[in-house]
């Protein structure tokens, strides 16, 4: 019979297996973090602190103060996978002697469609950061780069210059899991980005210091070191005002974007997995479901009996 774990104890472990053994980036292990310790939280008020003490009863309880906060039912989903993922994996390493959550089923929470650009905004987006300056030709050079390949914001953030192949028109992308995908470049990120690298980033990188001048990033923050989300998430923000775009905008809907508008435009939906980097082709699909007025468009404008 397996010993009763102190479940702060547990959680460590299961993160720093997160981290070592899966490989999982750190904020995809902070996310896990977070919705774990909502669990112990929950688990600590009624008294509960080892794992020999929990029970499915228990869980369900979990559950339920979830949904009495109101919250939505795909943030519910995220948080019984991490719970769901601890269990499992505590009952593998024979930690535990049964898994609770075994027999549990979430509700499965509807898909919710991703909100894009249009071409017309994207264009206008582009143009927004001007390229009169090092600050300008940095995001300009990083909305293309963005756009064209599709990306993650951590993707673009954590670049290095020796993931560019310019002359190949071609980068290697780092996702998540460290695995690497390569990603065709079109002309005008090719065009964008040498504009920067040559005119915008030695700027820049003058302004570093130590060990930050000596970085190999492609895209440098005003100090001259790493550009942040953070910092990118500002500047995206200030560039759709400029843009007028008034909706809400993060660097993901330039990555919807990218994909919906191949699609739109015919390309093979395995294609497009690849390219974003997608372990399972489910996950690319719902970007079909976008194209439908498209489809609806093309259909009422070219068929004979429509």
């Amino acid at each position: 019979m397996a010993r009763a774990l102190d479940l702060d104890d547990a959680v460590e472990d299961y993160l720093q297996h997160l981290k070592v053994e899966r490989n999982l980036s750190p904020n995809s292990v902070e996310a896990y973090a977070n919705d774990l310790r909502q669990l112990l939280d929950h688990l600590g008020s009624v008294g509960v602190t080892t794992t020999a003490q929990i029970t499915p009863p228990l869980l369900l309880g979990f559950l339920r103060a979830l949904t009495e906060r109101g919250l939505a039912a795909r943030s519910q989903a995220r948080r019984w996978v991490a719970v769901r993922g601890l269990f499992r994996w505590l009952r593998l390493e024979n930690l535990i002697d049964v898994d609770p959550t075994q027999g549990i089923r979430m509700p499965k929470a509807g898909a919710k469609l991703p909100e894009l650009l249009s071409r017309t905004e994207i264009d206008a987006l582009l143009a927004a950061p001007g390229v009169d300056t090092p600050l300008g030709l940095r995001d300009t050079a990083l909305l293309e780069f963005m756009y064209a390949t599709g990306c993650r914001v951590s993707e673009a953030c954590d670049l290095q210059l020796d993931a560019l192949h310019l002359d190949q028109g071609l980068v290697v992308l780092t996702g998540k899991g460290n695995k690497q995908r390569m990603v065709p470049l079109g002309d005008c990120a090719l065009v964008a980005l040498l504009a920067y690298i040559e005119a915008g980033r030695p700027t820049l990188i003058e302004r570093a210091r130590g060990k930050a001048r000596r970085g190999g990033h492609v895209f440098l923050n005003f100090r001259g070191g790493r550009l942040s989300r953070q910092g990118w998430f500002h500047r995206l923000r200030e560039h759709a005002i400029t843009a007028g775009i008034t909706r809400a905008i993060s660097p993901h809907k330039l990555r919807h974007s990218f994909a919906t508008h191949l699609i739109e435009g015919g390309a093979d939906l395995r294609a497009v997995q690849t390219l974003l980097g997608h372990a399972d082709i489910s996950t690319t699909q719902i970007y079909t479901h976008l194209s439908q007025s498209h489809v609806r468009h093309a259909y009422d404008l070219h068929h004979p009996r429509a």
